[in-house]
């Protein structure tokens, strides 16, 4: 069983990396591949080097693919990979909105990967954290009606968005004017409003995603989704506040043990004793955090709640990989035959 990872330098790759190390993955062959720029770098897995190949233009020798090179390089080459035989799990949003390509969550519509034809997407990083929350709340309550704000770490544009805040902020330390260049304005001690392009509605796609995506993972394209994304000067975990109006009405407590039982979080809900969802707390943990949950003031019998999930992780990496184990637990990705 050979896996490989595309796009293995950046900074959803070296999360690849981490959590197959503690996988229930079984694999016998790990390769690494990246741009040509990034051919010939060691990384570790294992405590064993393996050296970075560049990424071939035709297809790859490998039983499950996670790609996380972007959606161009997905676009021209995923189709080439599967027929080469191989699975393709893809982090970008090439295929996300493709009728006939599943768009998995594993703890909600995880038998949906049983259907794929070669490639499964990941969801936007904002979506995947939302709906581990949201879903199991719509299986019990019906939402009819769902409002996001989200604080979008810089992790979410990748290494060059981290490093950009790093930069910035020891330049405005020191004095210095900083110059923005990954996002739309400086990004230390300030709150942005803007992620992706703005669409003809007014709406940036980063926030359509959400809606487009969480309608197609939960399946009810009759749920109402409005979205405001705001990228927050921290490096890692997007944080949401998500307000539910309900079909069916829920008090808090019974939300409260709901998600107590489901799959992928962990509630954190103790204003008193000062436990909430946080980046600081949720960064590096499998888990998404769930708290803050309460009573909507708008909508009778809604709910309120707050969210925490490591971008790299639940949004990213960690969902790709879970997506595997799915199909190898359910006998679904197997080795070919080779000479």
């Amino acid at each position: 069983m050979r896996v490989a990872i595309v796009g293995a330098t950046g900074a959803v790759g070296h999360e690849l990396l981490k959590v197959l190390e503690g996988s229930s993955l079984q694999f016998d062959e790990l390769l690494l591949f990246a741009s040509p720029r990034s051919a010939g770098t060691q990384l570790t897995f294992k405590g064993q080097p393996l050296t970075v190949q560049v990424t071939p233009e035709g297809a790859i020798d490998a039983d499950v693919i996670l790609a996380s090179a972007g959606g161009s390089i997905s676009k021209a080459l995923a189709p080439k990979w599967v027929e080469g035989g191989a699975v393709v799990i893809d982090n970008s949003s090439a295929f996300r909105y493709d009728a006939d390509v599943p768009l998995v969550v594993p703890e909600v519509n995880g038998d949906a990967a049983l259907n794929h034809k070669g490639i499964i997407a990941n969801p936007n990083c904002t979506t995947a954290i939302a709906v581990v929350a949201v879903a199991p709340i719509h299986r019990a309550y019906g939402v009819k009606r769902m409002i996001v704000s989200t604080y979008q770490a810089t992790s979410g544009a990748g290494a060059k968005g981290m490093e950009e805040l790093l930069d910035q902020t020891r330049a405005e330390l020191n004095g210095e004017q900083a110059q923005a260049s990954v996002f739309a304005h400086p990004i230390p001690f300030n709150v942005i409003p803007h992620i992706d392009s703005f669409q003809d509605n007014g709406y940036t796609k980063e926030e359509m995603k959400v809606a487009w995506e969480t309608r197609k993972i939960i399946g009810d394209d009759s749920l109402k989704i409005s979205c405001t994304a705001v990228r927050i000067p921290t490096l890692r975990t997007h944080s949401e506040a998500i307000t539910l109006e309900l079909e069916r009405p829920a008090t808090p407590d019974a939300v409260r043990d709901l998600l107590a039982g489901a799959a992928g979080v962990e509630v954190r809900d103790n204003p008193e004793g000062k436990l909430y969802p946080m980046p600081l707390t949720a960064s590096g943990k499998y888990d998404v955090e769930v708290g803050r949950i309460r009573e909507s003031l708008v909508f009778d019998g809604g709910i309120d709640l707050f969210v925490a999930g490591d971008q790299l992780l639940k949004g990213a990496a960690l969902n790709a990989v879970q997506i595997a184990e799915y199909l190898q637990q359910k006998g679904a990705l197997k080795a070919k035959q080779r000479a």
